[in-house]
């Protein structure tokens, strides 16, 4: 398992717990985790190509 570092949570984490952190491991590859588990769920890994597309589907609200 990689060593995120880091773990951010969501600017858009809502107060009834739906929260999600991201955290980037050494080699540039981005972890996303659900914070109700408390660091002991399963991670979701992106490269940082696979990343950057997310967040671009994202951003054009797809």
């Amino acid at each position: 398992m990689k060593d995120f570092q880091r773990w951010r949570k969501s600017r858009h984490s809502q107060p009834n717990g739906g929260c999600i952190e991201a955290g980037r491991a050494a080699d540039g590859t981005v972890g996303v985790r659900d914070t109700k588990h408390n660091g002991a769920g399963p991670i979701l890994e992106f490269t940082s190509d696979e990343w950057r597309a997310f967040l671009r589907t994202i951003r054009a609200g797809a």
